[in-house]
């Protein structure tokens, strides 16, 4: 299989489930070893596509993420005393108040998560209790007290941010753990994944950079054009992926996407474990 085929492959499979509550992760792994495309080479190529993932995410939500870097004083809502107010839109401080706990235990646990948890067995495991999550707070019913993101008091901010540590699980899925986690909260399906889906671009910039440093060396001149076409795919699939997400939240529950993720589980532990 040439080189381009596969770049277009593991692209489509970035861009549909990288924000999706599937776990980009799983997927990835699991037809990463199906196409025979591993090793330090794919760690580089896949960096590069889920940045072109990330990207997509930054046209759809430009105009919040415009407004946001014009508020300079938002400081003040770190403050205790500001901490539930809802009257003044999203900020700086409600992201930052989102990324840091899991930015934290992401940098000293990131050689740890690396060496022990990226393997077919975690993943599996991860596919299993994170559906197994999404389930339990869509089946919670807790009543709605937030309905719209730029309604979020920074204090829910801090806890739906804090339900991302969950996702340095690999195959847990860091939307699924962000979204199940704004249930849980009270916080509308659309409005827990507005917010997931804004502070995936800070978190997802400086986790790839991070990969991306510490693998560049592996980066082969003739690899672009493979990296060109998979960056652009990515970002094309994952374009059309977040906005038809958003729109199946307004009528849809998580249910299915935890059913679709335990037949994932299934299928992956049967690939690498009894064939």
């Amino acid at each position: 299989m040439s080189d381009i085929i596969i770049a277009v492959i593991l692209g489509v499979v970035e861009g549909v489930t990288e924000y999706l509550p599937v776990s980009s992760t799983g997927h990835m792994i699991l037809v990463g070893d199906w196409l025979g495309f591993d090793g330090p080479r794919a760690g580089v190529f896949e960096v590069f596509i889920q940045l072109g993932a990330i990207l997509s995410v930054v046209f759809i939500y430009k105009e919040k993420f415009i407004h946001m870097l014009r508020q300079y004083n938002c400081v003040y809502l770190l403050r205790p005393e500001n901490w539930r107010r809802r009257d003044s839109g999203l900020t700086l401080a409600h992201i930052a108040a989102g990324i840091v706990p899991v930015m934290i235990v992401g940098f000293f646990a990131h050689h740890a998560i690396k060496a022990y948890l990226f393997s077919p067995g975690t993943v599996v495991i991860g596919l299993i209790v994170g559906g197994l999550f999404m389930l339990a707070a869509e089946k919670a019913r807790i009543p709605v007290i937030c309905n719209d993101v730029e309604k979020l008091t920074v204090l829910q901010a801090f806890f739906v941010g804090a339900f991302q540590m969950l996702a340095l699980w690999p195959g847990f899925s860091r939307s699924g753990s962000t979204i199940g986690g704004g249930l849980l909260l009270g916080i509308s399906r659309k409005a827990s994944a507005d917010y997931s889906f804004i502070i995936a671009v800070p978190v997802m910039i400086v986790a790839c950079f991070y990969d991306l440093l510490k693998s560049i060396a592996d980066l082969n001149g003739g690899d672009l054009v493979m990296i060109a076409v998979g960056f652009v795919t990515a970002f094309a699939v994952a374009y059309v992926s977040v906005l038809w997400f958003l729109r199946f939240l307004n009528k849809s529950t998580l249910a299915s996407f935890a059913y679709y993720r335990f037949v994932v589980a299934v299928v992956a532990f049967i690939h690498f474990y009894l064939l």
